[in-house]
């Protein structure tokens, strides 16, 4: 169990899922949200220091002097293309690697990470590091449940955790000093083979001396 809780005899850890997937009704409001492929952009948020999602209504974010103007509820801002960046489509959701995110900008990654942290996954991928946010609260993700879910799996098995990247460390470390001991066994066999290769030279040169002698 997490932090002080005691597992008592005969009780098992509580179910990790929640905290490592999303649940089928989560993906299903995800793909309904509105979204415009061409239209709907980011802009900076000056109030939060974040950002908020918009409809482009002119300008050109190929340019990045360009000005763009940007709807968001009922009020209209002005931005330049510099400081706009495009929405990532419902697919790409709670994304568990933003490496896969189609537009890889700030306020995308900072969405990302809000809505997984939100949705009580705590756990993002972004390539070969995992992000994690902390949630000031005993989430049961690191019991001996969780645990068996990642051990022997590879990373792109199971759902994003720091075991998986561990998991993963260890293989490859099993991997190498496999890797490590096949190539001293071969060095040792050189060095012994070189050695008998130096005894037989050393012990015909010594028989030819011998006959020489006689």
């Amino acid at each position: 169990m997490p932090g002080h809780i005691k597992l008592v005899k005969g009780a098992v850890d509580p179910d990790p899922t929640e905290f490592l997937l999303p649940s089928i009704d989560m993906k299903r409001a995800d793909q309904q949200k509105p979204y415009d492929s061409k239209k709907s952009v980011w802009i900076p948020d000056p109030k939060s220091g974040g950002y908020r999602e918009g409809l482009m209504e002119s300008g050109d974010l190929e340019d990045p002097a360009s000005k763009c103007l940007v709807a968001v509820a009922h009020e209209k801002f002005t931005h330049k293309a510099a400081e706009v960046g495009k929405v990532n489509p419902p697919k790409f959701e709670k994304c568990e690697d933003m490496v896969n995110l189609t537009f890889l900008n700030d306020a995308s990654v900072f969405w990302n990470l809000k809505t997984r942290y939100q949705a009580k996954m705590i756990h993002t991928y972004s390539g070969l590091f995992v992000v994690v946010v902390n949630p000031y609260k005993r989430y049961p993700l690191y019991t001996h449940r969780v645990c068996k879910i990642y051990l022997g799996k590879r990373r792109n098995e199971v759902p994003p955790h720091l075991w998986a990247i561990a998991e993963c460390a260890y293989r490859n470390m099993l991997a190498e000093q496999e890797g490590q001991r096949h190539v001293d066994h071969w060095r040792v066999w050189c060095r012994k083979d070189r050695e008998h290769q130096e005894g037989h030279h050393l012990s015909c040169h010594g028989r030819h001396r011998i006959r020489q002698e006689v």
